[in-house]
């Protein structure tokens, strides 16, 4: 397990972060740079993390956070894009020696961990904003070498960090505060500056020639270097001390038991919650909190400490002590796992009798409720938001499929699975749940975990599922997205239509689109929009696994590309099918009993 688990983080290795924004303001500033196709090419939309991206770090303790961005003489020819101002914990900028045009963005005063902010050799305009003098922990201020004019703000002069700045090359005019000619390193030069009026100071300084009253400052700073060095050093002797220890007592590490004080270790890129805390956080795991609840457990609505909403599984499978470590190992594959359309893992708690995972909480919930059980007043979900979904949801079932290695298999793809987040992008929940409570379990084919109506008829005769299960289970979910209808159905007994299914096979063989959609919608969709959803969903729900598109093919056929010669091969199948069992059919009302047989067992199979 070991060497699997060091295999999955090798190849799928994806840090996740607290929330999407940092990725979607890095996006935003590759965007506005206007970086070539060429450049950046690892910055991907579709991932939720940027920890793993060229020319960004993160905080290493965590791997969540970003803490540095460097992109230094790459030819960008665009501007700053204030989204950049959400990176709280950004320490360091580097974008010199680029293209840059533009104003510098007063949402830059909002890094409120900044120590370096280098923007030197670009072509930025306008004046320096104010702002910059909120960035309490400032230490280096180059802005030099651009076309920057007006005077120096008085707010820069009052930061108490500050002991390098460089606005040499501009076209800043005014007097420079007094303050300045006490920093080690300073230069004005190249400017339209006054320096000194009534004490004229010189307008540059390298910090060893700035005269002696600096000299102290250098001293001082030389020392606070050399004990924070000291301190460092020490305090790595300390961790390394402590892991060994860890190590030879391993069994210490994640021992918790209920009602014990409020702690969180870290495991991994995961948070382990103490059972309290959740506890506390679920009211008690109040019936009043439980969002939902299904084969694996129940899910409650929960607020920690910090005042973050989450959604606390309790999985069921877990009543007798064993199976931790096991258990962990398995949450950490899951936590690897990071994109755009799938939930992301915050932690997990262990006890010797509970298993607990805890997710961001999406607040529009799932697909499911927005498709039948919407509160009175509540808007139905639009037949925009739902191909937006159907789109979604195939993304991350493809990421699962063929960017993880080992590749993660859902096992209970449907509708009330699909989570939808504040903006209603599709968010596949509850993948690898099934592995996590089959993980005490040593035989090779693990009971069948999903749903009835969802399953694929392979995996019910046999046990054994694959991707192509996951499929079959989309394909259902697409048509429960097509027809806002559950996958079984027992009002439709009297059709002999109880399966979705069956009941849209039959209205597509009968041309009757407009019947399948969902009357919510009011008509308010395109019948061509909707045929390629009901057509990508038929083809995903073919009998045979090996006849169902693999999800990459299937992202392909909703973007538009290859559905149609594949749906015509799947149309002359199907005919000749459908005509060899009617003509078995009309033997079989002749007496045949040999025949009467051969149509049992095609009846039998899966449709």
């Amino acid at each position: 397990m070991e060497l699997f688990l060091g295999a999955l983080l090798s190849a799928c290795l994806l840090s996740f972060v607290s929330a999407d924004f940092q990725g979607d303001a890095l996006i935003a500033l590759k965007s506005s740079l206007r970086a070539s196709a060429d450049q950046l090419k690892d910055w991907n939309q579709n991932l939720v993390s940027p920890c793993t991206w060229t020319n960004v770090k993160c905080d290493p303790s965590n791997n969540k956070y970003v803490i540095s961005v460097s992109l230094s003489s790459m030819n960008f020819s665009g501007t700053l894009s204030p989204k950049i101002g959400v990176l709280q914990t950004l320490s360091s900028l580097t974008l010199k020696g680029n293209g840059i045009t533009g104003e510098i963005p007063k949402e830059l005063g909002n890094l409120s961990s900044l120590t370096s902010l280098d923007l030197e050799n670009n072509h930025l305009t306008g004046e320096i904003p104010s702002s910059l003098g909120n960035l309490k922990n400032l230490k280096f201020l180059t802005l030099s070498k651009n076309n920057l004019n007006g005077t120096i703000p008085q707010s820069i002069s009052g930061l108490p960090q500050l002991i390098s700045l460089s606005l040499d090359s501009n076209d800043l005019s005014g007097q420079v505060p007094d303050l300045f000619f006490n920093l080690p390193t300073y230069n004005f030069t190249g400017n339209n500056l006054n320096c000194g009026v009534n004490f004229p100071q010189p307008c540059v300084s390298n910090g060893n020639d700035s005269g002696s009253s600096h000299k102290p400052k250098v001293g001082i700073i030389v020392g606070i270097v050399g004990g924070l060095i000291i301190l460092l050093l020490f305090g790595g002797l300390l961790f390394f001390l402590c892991k060994r220890r860890r190590k030879g007592n391993k069994g210490e590490v994640f021992e918790d038991v209920a009602g014990e004080v409020d702690q969180r270790i870290a495991f991994g890129q995961l948070t382990r919650f103490a059972w309290r805390e959740l506890q506390l956080a679920t009211d008690s795991f109040s019936e009043s909190n439980v969002l939902g609840q299904g084969g694996f457990g129940k899910v409650y609505k929960g607020v920690l400490s910090d005042n973050t909403k989450v959604a606390v599984k309790r999985l069921i499978d877990f009543e007798s002590p064993g199976g931790d470590a096991a258990f962990q190992r398995e949450v950490e594959m899951i936590g690897v796992a990071v994109h755009r359309n799938l939930l992301r893992l915050i932690g997990f708690c262990t006890t010797p009798t509970e298993r607990l995972l805890v997710y961001p909480f999406m607040p529009n919930l799932s697909v499911a409720y927005r498709l039948r059980e919407l509160k009175p007043g509540e808007p139905v979900l639009d037949w925009p938001k739902r191909k937006t979904i159907a789109l979604g949801a195939a993304r991350g079932l493809e990421y699962l499929h063929e960017h993880c290695n080992p590749k993660i298999i859902h096992r209970d793809v449907k509708a009330a699975n699909v989570l939808l987040d504040e903006d209603f992008e599709a968010v596949v929940g509850d993948f690898g749940l099934a592995k996590l409570v089959d993980v005490r379990q040593t035989n090779v084919t693990t009971q069948v975990r999903g749903t009835m109506g969802h399953i694929a008829p392979e995996y019910l005769s046999t046990g054994k599922s694959s991707e192509r299960t996951d499929v079959f289970g989309y394909g259902i979910m697409l048509l429960e997205l097509v027809t806002g209808q559950r996958a079984i159905d027992f009002s439709r007994l009297e059709d002999e239509d109880v399966l979705l299914l069956d009941y849209v096979k039959k209205l597509e063989r009968e041309k009757k689109l407009y019947d399948i959609v969902d009357g919510n919608l009011n008509k308010n969709y395109n019948i061509e929009e909707v045929e390629v959803m009901i057509q990508v969903a038929l083809l995903c729900t073919q009998a045979s696994p090996e006849d169902r598109p693999p999800m990459s093919e299937v992202v392909r056929m909703l973007e538009g590309e290859g559905l149609a010669e594949r749906w015509e091969e799947w149309q002359h199948v199907e005919v000749t099918r459908r005509r060899e069992y009617e003509r078995l059919q009309r033997r079989f009302d002749w007496g045949d009993d040999t025949v009467h047989n051969q149509v049992a067992i095609e009846l039998s199979g899966g449709r």
